[in-house]
């Protein structure tokens, strides 16, 4: 019987996280590399992958990291990405779709609010969707279907605690503002691409069960990261643990997922938030 630690191991294989220049993205990173795997850092920038593979080296300068920049929303883009790295002899072994776009609540009093949903833009609508999900999509064809064809691999998809709960838009109400259409909430479509992350997560991993693919989701909480106090304190109401989860708190998660530790696990959603889905 293999030790914890062994089948936690990921010396030998090669993770690609899209999306890695950002806050959680760069906790993914590293937390890749401290199981022993090479990184595929990439993202819309090669700025925003190099500023990765800075911060990551500080921690572990042995790291084995290679940028490529990927329009996740282009199919031109990931298939290029694709015979990139199959030209170099990289084969992708683990996918972590982590790219997304979190649409920032903000005020504008005096007309009705471009995040409510009666009046929110359809190229908004269209962009996120494009980044947030088709480009899990475009990304699960290209890597996961190398993956498939040779037998074994991991998709990880990054959803959220608002895949599996409707956003509680109290979180967001401003004082000063009276009028209810000119308050501010979180926008439709980051629940949609969380809850059609899930969805994705279930099809695929039915869908490559037989060629050695396993598909999972974790669905983090909010994460502090010196957002408002009030917002923070009027969240953290909402969660039974009283706080937001640390920003390096997900990275066991993300090993024990994309390692062998959860070789008999695929097509399910882990809820990490504290306990406020269950509340």
């Amino acid at each position: 019987m293999a030790a914890p630690s062994a089948r936690y191991d990921l010396t030998g294989r090669t993770a690609l996280v899209t999306g890695a220049g950002g806050l959680l993205g760069r906790q993914h990173v590293a937390a890749l590399v401290d199981a022993g795997a090479r990184v595929v850092v990439s993202d819309i920038g090669l700025a925003q992958a190099d500023a990765t593979i800075a911060a990551v080296k500080e921690l572990a300068p042995a790291a084995d990291l290679v940028p490529v920049v990927i329009d996740v929303t282009s199919q031109a883009s990931v298939g290029a990405a694709g015979e990139d790295l199959a030209g170099r002899g990289i084969a992708v072994d683990i996918l972590v779709n982590n790219a997304a776009i979190d649409p920032k609540v903000t005020s504008t009093p005096g007309v009705m609010h471009s995040s409510r949903f009666e009046a929110f833009p359809i190229p908004q609508w269209q962009t996120e969707i494009a980044v947030g999900l088709t480009g899990a999509m475009l990304c699960s064809q290209v890597f996961g279907g190398a993956m498939a064809r040779r037998g074994r691999g991991v998709i990880l998809n990054i959803a959220s605690d608002l895949g599996v709960i409707a956003p509680d838009q109290r979180l967001y109400r401003q004082p000063n503002i009276t009028r209810d259409e000119e308050q501010p909430v979180k926008p439709v479509t980051y629940s949609v691409i969380k809850h059609g992350l899930i969805g994705l997560t279930k099809y695929l991993a039915t869908y490559w069960a037989d060629q050695g693919v396993r598909v999972n989701a974790i669905s983090p909480g909010g994460v502090f990261n010196n957002q408002d106090p009030a917002f923070v304190e009027r969240l953290t109401r909402l969660i039974p643990m009283g706080r937001m989860a640390r920003v390096d708190e997900y990275c066991a998660a993300v090993q024990f997922l994309c390692s062998d530790a959860s070789s008999y696990m695929t097509g399910q959603n882990m809820v990490m938030d504290g306990g406020r889905s269950v509340w």
